[in-house]
């Protein structure tokens, strides 16, 4: 059985990153050569983050995660993400966040794949999230960013 991940908006966003090449290009890569190797999926939340995006990126977007599979924002994953505001691990502001982790959490996806460094992909910030999750018996997914799950291959193909 593949390993999971779940994709934030911040992952597809940079596959078409002019502004950032060096991500835009291996959010690329990555996406080709690795992502294919897991089961990778989105939720509502991330379609309509996307959906907010003005033309004419957002019809890339969409057909980027057109055929990803889709698992659901439940009312448990939203009690969660309001456990995390609560206990001061999101501030409310960034409640789609929390939400992302959440989601990830409930349906106990191996990997939350970001490139939000301030966010998510932050080390004090899992450690709170790891603490408050097995306090409340949920699964803990890691959180990374796709330069994380770049296999030597896939550097070697970047080298050439």
């Amino acid at each position: 059985m593949k390993q999971a991940l779940y994709l934030e908006t911040s992952v597809i966003g940079a596959y078409l990153d002019n502004g950032e090449p060096f991500r835009r290009d291996l959010t690329i890569r990555w996406w080709e050569h690795e992502m294919p190797g897991y089961r990778a999926v989105i939720s509502p939340l991330v379609s309509s983050e996307l959906a907010r995006v003005q033309e004419p990126h957002r019809t890339s977007y969409l057909k980027l995660i057109r055929d990803l599979e889709q698992v659901d924002l439940t009312e448990e994953a939203a009690i969660l993400a309001e456990g995390y505001i609560a206990r001061g691990i999101f501030h409310r502001k960034y409640i789609a966040d929390a939400l992302h982790v959440a989601i990830a959490s409930f349906h106990k996806i191996d990997y939350l794949v970001t490139w939000n460094f301030g966010h998510l992909a932050n080390v004090r910030r899992q450690a709170r999230i790891k603490l408050f999750n097995t306090a409340a018996g949920f699964y803990v997914p890691m959180i990374v960013t796709p330069e994380f799950l770049v296999s030597e291959a896939t550097e070697r193909v970047s080298e050439l």
